[in-house]
């Protein structure tokens, strides 16, 4: 039994195909299947039944494919023990991290990170929240960037900053008359919002206590999961969207003069990075907690919590 068949059999079942699975370890379809055929012939047991399609484990498979993930979770501590006590900072450290964060606050830290961390792979994916949360708990990852509170069992939260969250008005919309907005002033059949599954959608939902109608006597309706998209169907046409303040950093003055804020307490939304309770990468995870904190502006850093948006 060695610790790559222990992988192998993980990876299949997370993936439930063999071609995937084998994809996802760098390894021929071939080489994989053997691999996990000789370990059922140590074990004198069949992990998986492969007459189903997908394939899926067998009963007694499930038991040794949960103990394989303890194993490895304890190999992955002993290496970051010795690399510790080595006082190196080495390895792969895998992030999922969600759309309405990823074109703003990645160009932040990345490469000076790459630079103070050069012996630290950062294998970095978009996902939305909800595949997030399901990709931690299979152990596809190893944290998340995104907007908390989750209230996840087995999620632990290290909360990074919060951010503003703001109105981006066109200049034929009434609201662009006023300095301050009320979550009340927004038109619902003027707002512009991000396709369903977005967290930042659903903030929006609750925060205007609205759940977006279709456009009256309108022929266009249309959902996008881009915040920069949104801004340009607004420059374009009459409407509104909400943006993140981090989306308007380094913006330009023509487009800064269409942001308006809401009225105290100004809504948030509060950024974290999640990991699974047991995680082992302490320190990889404290250096991309350290690096993305002295990345964010300083204006984001020192935002308040008075009125945290839920998910």
């Amino acid at each position: 039994m060695t610790f790559i068949q222990l992988e192998y059999i993980v990876a299949l079942d997370t993936f439930r195909h063999f071609t995937l699975a084998a994809d996802h370890c760098h390894v021929t379809q071939p080489t994989l299947s053997m691999q996990v055929q000789k370990l059922e012939e140590e074990l004198g047991i069949a992990v998986f039944d492969r007459s189903k399609q997908p394939v899926i484990p067998t009963a007694m498979g499930m038991e040794v494919i949960a103990q394989a993930k303890c194993i490895l979770v304890q190999r992955d501590a002993l290496r970051e023990l010795i690399e510790y006590k080595k006082g190196t900072l080495t390895g792969e450290l895998r992030i999922g991290i969600i759309p309405t964060l990823a074109p703003y606050l990645l160009p932040l830290f990345i490469q000076q990170f790459a630079q103070q961390h050069a012996k630290v792979k950062l294998i970095i994916s978009e996902m939305t929240t909800d595949r997030i949360i399901h990709s931690l708990k299979e152990g596809a990852i190893d944290a998340g960037i995104l907007v908390t509170p989750l209230l996840q069992k087995g999620i632990k939260e290290y909360v990074l900053f919060y951010e503003e969250m703001l109105v981006y008005v066109s200049k034929k919309n009434a609201l662009y008359q006023k300095h301050y907005v009320l979550a009340q002033d927004i038109d619902p059949n003027k707002l512009w919002l991000l396709e369903e599954g977005h967290c930042f959608r659903s903030q929006i939902e609750n925060l205007c206590e609205l759940r977006k109608q279709s456009r009256a006597g309108s022929h266009f309706d249309y959902e996008t999961g881009s915040i920069e998209t949104l801004r340009r169907l607004v420059d374009l046409n009459d409407g509104i969207t909400i943006m993140p303040e981090l989306a308007t950093w380094n913006m330009p003055a023509k487009q800064l003069q269409l942001i308006r804020k809401f009225k105290n307490p100004v809504p948030v939304r509060e950024v974290s990075v999640v990991v699974q309770r047991d995680f082992v990468k302490k320190r990889l995870i404290d250096a991309l907690r350290e690096s993305i904190l002295l990345a964010v502006p300083e204006k984001i850093r020192k935002n308040k919590s008075a009125n945290i948006i839920p998910i």
